[in-house]
């Protein structure tokens, strides 16, 4: 290997660092700034290293990653976290920060320009408690951010702010010999000033405002025409990385029991226990099972070691309740619903590794063994309440059994737990005006001797915790927001005890007609859910140091796992395992309103499979709107806008055009790919598009990480559109070899797609590779690390019979089934199934809406519904020609799909009551 470095250049101190503190046999040379040693650049580029494969490789970051692999130590996903945040945040601000110093000689000003990147170092540093950034030993990271950072850390001229554990960790790093003697021989022990002759060459760096300096999620750089700005480097870097090709075929089956495993990162996954008395809308499938699914698919891609589990919660009144209605024992109604949630959500493609039930001999002795335990510890008390009975029920109301006007902000529909518009806790007896849910009587007020959970006592070890699972885990902000609103006024003890039949029983001889509270009981069913999967469950429930644990839920439950259950397991003091990343979503609500199954409004779990649509297409869409910051709404309308322009024009157009391509013109065989500067720059924009799926998915920003893949199928149509292949195919031998370029790398994005894809839509990607008959090794390569495109169709590969993925939801049939679930009384229409698409090289053409079955027609010609649906038509017919007119498409095409616009608008016109204006005449020469 050649390493090829300038004197004075601080981005080479880097790559010099890694060759002395690695060892790496390498022979280093040292030429001119302006010297252009990596040939098919056009510019120079240094520092530069020579493999012996004859490649270059010419980022500094690259190049001591590749030292450090070289010599054995692999990069962490944590170490290429920082070395992306190094090249995209802090490298911004320090080359302005070199150039206000060393070429303005304003050093003065440097803290100002490099405030926000050290705080954000300083915070990280701080929390790690480790010596080096990614753990007690130096890396690839350490090196490259001591580098970047050297020439102003050592200057003491430089004010660079109080930051002492950044001036620490600088100190352990820069005191080894290695880094000492490389910053000799670049610098000439001149430190900042060392590298002016290197700087005074360069451009003026554009200036920048403060910025909030985290791990790259942030949008890229953009040209004027708003795509991303792809450097040579870039390009040339996807272009090796796409070469590569696919790592060995790793075993991907599940064997269970699945265990903790050492050495790898073991996840323990629960979504909050649904409540087995009634059916799930789609609020309560997006808010738990559903996003909490998708998550542990993509942890299975990124080879985790990971055990979901979930199960239904059947406990309490409401059990109670609902047993009465139906004429069954409490148990009978358990068992029933247990099977509907269990058919509800193998219908969704949930795929749980274990789904039980709280009902179970487990569930009691795991329960009352934790009673115990907080028994033996002090943290109980006794005390005597007041409770609500209603006396036509006969019965004591549980909290959520009890509704009336909150005490602190007069929202009418209060719970007798917790008000949901303030998040105030409550006692029931506080509420004004109350009445009993069942049966809308007013409840009396009677006493009752109960026990308490000390929260008050327990409130500093809480604290504790809090603070370290927070700042260290991946908690949604509503969760943190929430859990700040309990402990703000100082928490209060929390009954734990009820005075009901159906229940864990309280096993205190004091308390034997008593059941435990079901936010004591539900929570301790995620353990004895896993106990009843393996006798082995302490290892995953006792084994915090091994055992990372997420919990999904929506942001009602929040209090109950970030305060309540977790002070239950500290109090109990027996290692358990406690939440390190709570995810918490918002509200989904249905159209304008709320899901109500007693007024027949909204989607429920066991209605969707009768709507005709595939439960692929319902999961795209819940995860598209998951209300990830603040409530968001189903809306019919809108499925069908992003089912037909996301799914069918985007999505599957893309895919389907690659793969009819390749059967077409070359016999279903992917092509020799000769990759030119167009295809490379394509790579780095999909490379680019992958790495922010992935650290979004890490980060569990599902809706945000979707949008990612939508992107990579824009940019694959852009590229077919632009390419033309079905005119190339028809040209010389040069042009036949561009089409085949064109469609061998439009298929592999194609296959990158299905296993981004697997996720979210596990029933398309598993179609996309089977159409594609891609290797099985391609879904465990490409989401290793911090992603990797590469080419898992070689030339030669033979793909297999290509078919439409999606077919469009036509407007008649979603106005049908948007009146279905309305809640309107009337006889329904009959269900109209959704038509299929025939394959296409063009985009899918949208059909013109006829009107509703059930038309309200006015005076004047006016037909209202008719034009609401003719308005979102031509909104989408609209959108469609803009993008073919931006994607310079054959004239022919965009004059057709212009007549169709014009035609809707004049039906649109029509329904209005309007005149259809006349189309413009052209004038004659």
């Amino acid at each position: 290997m050649k390493l090829f470095l300038s004197e004075g250049n601080p981005h080479c101190l880097k790559a010099l660092a890694a060759v002395e503190v690695t060892g790496a046999k390498c022979d280093v040379q040292y030429v001119s700034h302006e010297d252009k040693v990596v040939p098919f650049l056009s510019r120079p580029s240094l520092p530069a290293l020579l493999l012996p494969s004859g490649q270059h490789l010419f980022s500094p970051n690259a190049i001591c990653r590749y030292m450090f692999e070289v010599s054995g130590q692999d990069s962490s996903a944590l170490c290429n976290q920082w070395l992306e945040w190094e090249a995209t945040n802090l490298q911004p601000a320090l080359l302005q920060a070199l150039h206000v110093a060393v070429v303005q000689g304003k050093g003065s000003e440097v803290p100002k320009i490099i405030e926000g990147p050290l705080n954000y170092l300083d915070q990280n540093l701080s929390k790690g408690k480790t010596t080096y950034l990614t753990g007690e030993s130096v890396s690839a990271a350490d090196i490259v951010l001591w580098a970047a950072l050297f020439p102003l850390l050592s200057d003491s001229t430089v004010p660079t702010g109080e930051h002492k554990t950044v001036a620490l960790w600088f100190k352990h790093v820069n005191g080894m010999n290695a880094c000492q003697s490389s910053a000799q021989k670049l610098l000439q022990g001149k430190g900042l000033q060392g590298t002016k002759s290197y700087m005074q060459k360069q451009p003026a760096p554009l200036s920048s405002h403060s910025r909030d300096m985290q791990p790259s999620t942030s949008s890229p750089v953009e040209g004027d025409d708003g795509e991303r700005l792809v450097s040579e480097e870039e390009m040339e870097a996807a272009a090796l990385s796409y070469s590569k090709g696919l790592s060995t075929s790793q075993d991907t089956e599940r064997k269970h029991p699945i265990l903790p495993q050492e050495g790898k990162r073991n996840i323990l996954l629960t979504s909050a226990l649904p409540y087995v008395n009634n059916v799930p809308h789609l609020g309560n499938i997006i808010g738990c099972v559903l996003s909490a699914d998708v998550f542990s698919r993509y942890g299975r891609l990124r080879g985790w070691n990971l055990l979901y589990v979930c199960g239904t919660d059947e406990y309490g009144t409401a059990t109670e309740n609902k047993a009465r209605e139906e004429g069954l024992t409490p148990q009978q109604i358990c068992d029933k619903y247990h099977a509907v949630h269990s058919n509800i959500y193998k219908w969704f493609q949930i795929d749980f590794d274990f789904f039980g039930r709280t009902t179970t001999s487990k569930q009691t002795e795991i329960a009352q063994d934790i009673f115990w335990r907080l028994h033996k510890h002090d943290f109980l008390v006794e005390d005597t309440v007041e409770q609500l009975r209603c006396e036509n029920c006969q019965r004591f109301l549980a909290d959520r059994f009890v509704e009336g006007t909150c005490p602190f902000c007069n929202y009418p529909e209060a719970r007798g737990d917790q008000c949901d518009k303030c998040g105030r806790l409550i006692n029931a007896v506080e509420l004004e005006e109350p009445q009993c849910k069942v049966c809308r009587q007013t409840p009396v007020i009677q006493t009752s001797k109960h026990l308490f959970l000390n929260l008050p006592k327990l409130e500093t070890q809480l604290e504790q915790w809090l603070d370290k699972s927070t700042s260290t885990g991946d908690w949604t902000a509503n969760a943190k927001q929430i859990t700040r609103s309990w402990l703000r006024d100082g928490l209060k003890p929390r009954c734990i005890t009820r005075d009901l039949q159906w229940g864990t029983p309280v096993p205190h001889p004091d308390f034997k007609e008593k059941v435990f509270y079901v936010w004591f009981d539900a929570p301790i069913g995620y353990l004895s859910i896993t106990a009843n999967y393996t006798d082995q469950w302490e290892k995953w429930w006792k084994n915090p140091q091994q055992v990372e644990l997420y919990n999904f839920m929506a942001k009602d439950n929040v209090p109950f796992h970030s305060v309540v259950f977790p002070c239950s397991l500290l109090g109990a003091q027996d290692n358990y395992t406690l939440v390190n990343h709570l995810v918490a979503t918002e509200y989904l609500n249905y159209e304008d309103t709320k899901f109500s199954k007693s007024r027949g409004v909204g989607v429920f779990g066991d209605m969707a499979k009768d709507t005709g649509i595939p439960s692929d297409v319902w999961r795209f869409y819940l995860l598209y709107v998951r209300p990830e910051g603040q409530d968001s709404a189903f809306s019919w309308a809108d499925m069908a806008m992003k089912n037909n322009s996301e799914l069918l024009n985007n999505l599957g157009n893309f895919i389907n055009r690659a793969g009819m391509f390749v059967t077409k013109f070359f016999e279903g065989c992917v092509s020799v790919m000769d990759l030119q500067p167009e295809d490379k720059k394509l790579l780095a924009l999909v490379g680019w598009e992958l790495q922010q799926y992935i650290q979004l998915m890490d980060k569990v920003k599902l809706r945000d990480a979707l949008k990612h893949i939508l992107n990579i199928s824009r940019h694959g149509n852009q590229y077919i559109q632009v390419n033309e292949p079905w005119k190339k195919i028809k040209g010389g031998d040069n042009e036949r070899q561009r089409a085949g370029t064109v469609t061998g790398v439009s298929v592999n994005i194609s296959c990158l797609l299905s296993v981004m894809l697997l996720p979210y839509m596990p029933t398309v990607s598993q179609t996309i590779r089977d159409q594609l008959n891609a290797p099985p090794s391609c879904i465990s390569t490409m989401l290793q690390g911090s992603g990797t495109f590469v080419c898992a169709l070689s030339a030669g590969h033979r793909i297999g019979t290509v078919s439409p993925l999606f077919q469009k939801l036509e407007a008649e049939h979603i106005e049908t089934l948007k009146k279905k679930f309305g809640g309107q009384q009337e006889d329904e229409p009959p269900k109209i199934q959704p038509k299929s698409t025939a394959p296409s090289t063009a985009s899918p053409q949208p059909a013109v809406v006829p009107a509703p079955a059930t038309e309200a027609i006015v005076p004047g010609g006016v037909n209202p519904e008719k034009a609401k649906l003719l308005t979102q038509a031509v909104a989408e017919q609209g959108e469609k020609v803009r993008t073919l007119k931006a994607q310079k498409a054959e004239k022919a095409v965009v004059t057709a799909e212009v007549a169709k616009l014009l035609d809707l608008k004049k039906q649109l016109a029509a329904a209005e009551g309007k005149s259809p204006e006349p189309a413009p005449q052209k004038k004659k020469k």
